[in-house]
């Protein structure tokens, strides 16, 4: 819990570090060191190990960028918030270098930071020490060669301990659960619960895309049928890597899986992940149209970054259209990732897609959102993905135990 964390403020300037400090401590973190320049926030985190380090950006010696450069060079990984006078701006590019950099980036302020921000902090944080910890890698491991043996990767997609958990999706207007995302998940028997960060890199590396895909979606398919068994309709969206586009029989291997458990295709959305694209000149568009009529929905993910065009979004035979956390988070504090939501969420409506914004984390994002007209919200201040029997009690508390399927535009 908050008592437990050690809490460092970085911050060239006495008044600042002081305030900062009364304000968490009042908000329940009660050790709480200061530093006025990076070098001796460095030496500090070394000696005691500081958990969660408030910085600043504009400082002179070293900078935030330059001190974000050195937590990563020495081994020091505590959790960041940047506070600073800054643009805000500035102070996202700061936070998506940290991000780059493997820190977690809980909240970024402008100054004068108000004691409700430091209280959304201290919420955001408690919610984060309730959520599962990823597995990381033994420290200088060789990062080039996959970190888990094959057979042991191959023996747990078929026995189940790489396995679906569901994060739900909410209606902004109704306010109800209306699908649920396949996310995976790995239930080691010696490491417990295991994040996708933990394994999915040697996963691909081994090339088993097609069978992590298999695996996702034969678990949304049994998922969907039991909580259609309990009077709920819940469409399932499973993640499905572009590259796997060059299997010209894909289409209808889905399909086959789908058909034989009576299930609408129409209640099935692939979320396409452009990580890889196909190497065949033209396969991408043919396998996307091939899912399409064979009646699946169709999802851009991540709406907004890497591959992600414009472009990409009118060319392909989409129904859904998901915004990138990274436009949805602190928008609400933001001007310019605001202007950015609203004309993402105003195309995607323009075009008859459902609008899906990720990484809802506050209330005030949550309510922005329902303002300009979003259509669907996934987040943490939703629910984390969960496994099958939580996410029943999950729809025990649903207004209504069944509505109309969402039936994908055309």
């Amino acid at each position: 819990m908050l008592s437990k964390l050690k809490v460092l403020v970085l911050d060239d300037h006495a008044y600042q570090c002081a305030l900062l400090k009364d304000m968490l401590e009042e908000a329940g973190f009660p050790h709480v060191d200061t530093a006025l320049d990076a070098h001796d926030a460095l030496d500090q985190i070394w000696r005691e190990k500081h958990q969660l380090v408030l910085m600043d950006v504009d400082m002179p010696g070293m900078d935030g960028a330059q001190f974000i450069h050195e937590l990563a060079c020495r081994g020091l990984n505590p959790i960041l918030a940047i506070v600073t006078g800054c643009s805000r701006r500035m102070s996202n590019s700061i936070g998506l270098m940290a991000k780059e950099r493997g820190f977690a980036v809980m909240a970024s302020f402008i100054k004068p930071v108000s004691t409700e921000q430091i209280g959304s902090l201290a919420a955001g944080l408690l919610r984060k020490q309730t959520a599962p910890a990823p597995v990381r890698a033994p420290a200088g491991a060789d990062q080039s060669r996959p970190l888990l043996d094959r057979r042991m990767i191959e023996n747990a997609l078929r026995d189940g301990s790489i396995q679906a958990w569901f994060q739900p999706k909410k209606s902004l207007v109704s306010g109800n659960i209306v699908g649920a995302e396949a996310l995976v998940r790995w239930q080691h028997k010696e490491l417990g619960l295991m994040l996708p960060s933990s394994f999915l890199a040697s996963l691909r590396a081994y090339d088993l895309d097609h069978e992590l895909l298999l695996r996702m979606l034969d678990d949304g398919l049994r998922a969907y049928s039991i909580w259609r068994d309990q009077g709920h309709r819940i469409p399932i969206s499973v993640n499905l890597s572009a590259s796997l586009l060059d299997l010209p029989q894909l289409p209808d291997e889905l399909h086959a899986m789908v058909s034989g458990l009576g299930i609408p295709a129409s209640d099935i959305t692939f979320e396409l992940l452009e990580d890889a694209m196909p190497t065949l000149a033209g396969q991408f568009h043919m396998g996307a149209s091939r899912l399409r009529l064979k009646g699946f929905g169709l999802s851009q993910d991540d709406f907004g970054k890497g591959y992600s065009s414009m472009y990409n979004l009118i060319s392909t035979p989409y129904t859904e259209v998901k915004i990138d956390r990274a436009f949805v988070n602190g928008a609400a504090a933001d001007e310019s990732l605001a202007a950015a939501l609203v004309a993402s969420i105003q195309l995607g409506r323009q075009l008859g897609l459902q609008v899906t914004a990720e990484g809802v984390e506050t209330l005030e994002d949550l309510e922005l959102l329902r303002r300009i007209g979003c259509d669907v919200a996934q987040g943490f201040l939703i629910s984390a993905a969960v496994n099958v029997a939580t996410f029943c009690e999950l729809l025990a508390y649903e207004p209504n135990s069944y509505f109309a399927p969402l039936s994908p535009p055309h």
